[in-house]
Order: C-alpha cells, then structure tokens, then sequence
C-alpha cells in the first residue's frame, strides 16, 4: 500500500505564499505522475498542478504564473511552491500519486488526507 502524508497548510494573508509537502511511503515499486488537487467547500475537487518523473509539469489555468510544482525523485516528495494566494485558493489541497505496488499489480491513484489552505486577511 502507498501512504501519501501532506504537510505546509495553514492560514495566510492575501498576497502572501505558502508551500506545501507531500512524502510517499510503503511498499512502492514505482511512482509515476505525482501532483496536487484541490477543492473548495461546495465545489468539486479539481486539479492544479502535475508532474512526471521527467519533470513535465502541467498547471491549472487559474494557478499558472503563481504556482510552481516541484519533485524528488530519489525521496519520493512532492511539493507545491504558492505565491500570490487569494482567497480563492482556499480549499484542502490533495496530494495524489500514479503508482505501483509491484509490477503484477499494476498502477493506481492514490491520495493523500489533505491539507487546508486558508487565505484570509
């Protein structure tokens, strides 16, 4: 199984930035594209930011410019740089790996618990 543990969330001011960590563990046998999703009370959870092993990153329209995706490799982290935030960008933010327990098993999506951005004044 592959856990997927965030961290970095909190409270910030408009304007202001934040970045946020995403570390996979357990039985991995290989982790494909890594990224972020997010989603706001009473809204549908969407997609910001991915990344390949390769380092190929692909950004939400409303994210672009202000947010930058991040890997290692070697660590199997994830992280999420955010400038700019407003209060648009409130939402719980997910961290979500492509990956493969064994190579029989096949890969999957999996997901973090989430961690809560609030930008507030």
């Amino acid at each position: 199984q592959v856990q997927l543990v965030e961290s970095g969330g909190g409270l910030v001011q408009p304007g202001g930035s934040l970045i946020l960590s995403c570390a996979a563990s357990g039985g991995i046998f290989t982790i494909n594209t890594m990224g972020w999703h997010r989603q706001a009370p009473g809204k549908e959870r969407e997609l910001v930011a991915t990344i390949t092993p390769g380092g190929i990153t692909n950004y939400a329209d409303s994210v672009k410019g202000r947010f930058t995706i991040s890997r290692d490799n070697a660590k199997r982290t994830v992280h999420l740089q955010m400038n700019s935030l407003n209060a648009e960008d409130t939402a719980v933010y997910y961290c979500n790996a492509d990956a493969a327990v064994s190579l029989a098993a096949g890969r999957r999506s999996y997901w973090g618990q989430g961690t809560q951005v609030t930008v507030s004044a």
